[in-house]
């Protein structure tokens, strides 16, 4: 069958899966592996399922017990060798792709959220947003008294956490509004 895309054969697509192994940040499922790399309509679902078998097989990759690809030594040393014989048009869009996914884990390693139940039958949420050195920007626990809020809370905070952290900041750096005691002391003690 004739192949439409720069990728022609078994092999270029094998580059092109170690091509996007080395430059993961961690390793990643089968169905991260299979977007990163059928980037080009010269790679079939098959051909590329083959050649992920293979590369693991011959230990190039390696498969974990919970299902998460990842390059080896090995798979590095050859895919260095090999990764400029693969089309350069092909490798920027790999690359595209790796940049959003690689963003995309990294957000997901900054943002936790735990959910712990309490003796009294309410529930904390901790939620915490942490720089790229793992240190708490923003840390915060809430109670609530239902598990189904709690979690709610926590999907709301893996969204919005950025969004939530400039908020906190506004918050504190804005004027103090006058409360009506406030005012009414102020209005009190006035000559």
């Amino acid at each position: 069958m004739a192949r439409f895309g720069f990728i022609q054969d078994k092999l270029e697509i094998k580059f092109l899966i170690l091509y996007v192994a080395a430059r993961l940040i961690e390793p990643v499922p089968f169905a991260a592996m299979q977007e990163l790399t059928i980037v080009d309509d010269g790679i079939d679902f098959f051909d590329f399922s083959e050649c992920l078998s293979s590369l693991v097989s011959s230990g190039h990759l390696t498969l974990s017990d919970d299902g998460l690809y990842a390059i080896t030594e090995k798979g590095l040393h050859n895919g260095k060798i090999c990764e400029t014989s693969l089309p350069y048009s092909v490798r920027l869009r790999a690359d595209k792709h790796i940049t959003i996914y690689n963003q995309a884990l990294k957000r997901r390693a900054q943002i936790k959220s735990e959910v712990t139940p309490r003796p009294n039958g309410t529930y904390t949420v901790t939620l915490s947003f942490c720089d790229d050195a793992d240190e708490s920007i923003l840390k915060m626990e809430l109670m609530v008294p239902k598990e189904i809020m709690a979690q709610d809370l926590a999907q709301r905070f893996q969204k919005n956490a950025e969004q939530l952290y400039t908020g906190v900041l506004n918050a504190l750096f804005e004027e103090p509004k006058d409360t009506t005691a406030e005012k009414a002391s102020r209005e009190g003690s006035a000559p």
